[in-house]
């Protein structure tokens, strides 16, 4: 990648990941970020002709279906954008020679296990959501030569809705908050996952990684953290249980990711979860 700033597309550039990506200053990459209206994925000769007029290098592919309750109801829509849409994408993007980066969850695993998930561990979606964004991953596969399937968890960020946003909001109006402590995972701040992002596509190592930040926890332990370092003072969080806060999607009970390939590849793991969430509140 020498000469001209290669171009780096993302989709879903109203999302998390995706305002993340475009609002990142000094990136090796020009990024140019097409959300919805700019870009309907499911559309197939839409993304052949915008992808063909841009040309990019890369095309980070975070524009997907996350309404993880709502897709049990609808599960064409989330199919339609998930794994028709991922097609589409990757088929126009492999015509211009591009780079393909598919961003995936950990909801591809069952939530059963008690050691962190390596890339090659057996994948079995509990979910209408997880089923089609790891179909979402076969399709990729199907029509990217220069792939990365990067799978993440627990994000959040500045932008777009997610934990600690809502666990903010609703401290302003209620003095005590019930949360779930018995799901684990590692929560994964928008800043480091996208930095990690563009070095591993800078590398051209192309494969299956997870990235997210380091260590575990509860969504209990995960919101004491969120108001102590947030220096929330008068409100209380009690622990309960999944089956006290019933989802029309079962949630998994464990969702850490290893990082394995990272590691194998050269890359050092992000940094931990509490640090990463220290930084957020500082910069919020």
């Amino acid at each position: 990648m020498s000469g001209r700033k290669p171009i780096l597309l993302v989709t879903g550039a109203g999302g998390q990941i995706g305002q993340e990506l475009v609002r990142m200053k000094d990136a090796p990459f020009e990024i140019v970020g097409m959300d919805r209206g700019q870009l309907d994925i499911t559309k197939s000769a839409e993304c052949v002709a915008v992808i063909g007029s841009l040309k990019p290098d890369v095309v980070v592919h975070s524009a997907a279906y996350t309404a993880v309750d709502k897709a049990e109801s609808e599960p064409e829509a989330a199919w339609e954008v998930n794994v028709a849409g991922t097609g589409n994408v990757a088929k126009a993007a492999e015509s211009v020679g591009a780079m393909f980066c598919y961003i995936s969850t950990d909801y591809v695993f069952n939530g059963q296990g008690s050691v962190p998930y390596s890339e090659n561990h057996e994948t079995d979606p509990q979910t209408i959501y997880g089923k089609t964004k790891l179909e979402g991953e076969k399709m990729a596969a199907r029509w990217s030569s220069k792939l990365f399937i990067v799978r993440t968890s627990w994000v959040y960020g500045k932008y777009g809705h997610n934990f600690v946003r809502t666990m903010l909001r609703i401290a302003q109006s209620k003095r005590e908050i019930s949360v779930v402590n018995d799901q684990l995972g590692s929560p994964t701040y928008t800043a480091d996952l996208v930095s990690k992002l563009l070095e591993l596509i800078h590398s051209e190592l192309y494969g299956t990684y997870h990235i997210s930040n380091s260590g575990q926890c509860s969504w209990f332990e995960f919101a004491q953290a969120i108001f102590k370092e947030a220096e929330v003072k008068g409100v209380t969080v009690f622990p309960c249980t999944t089956e006290q806060f019933p989802r029309p999607a079962p949630r998994p009970k464990y969702s850490v990711l290893g990082h394995s390939a990272l590691i194998q590849a050269g890359f050092s793991p992000l940094r931990h979860w509490r640090e990463a969430l220290r930084d957020f509140m500082s910069d919020a």
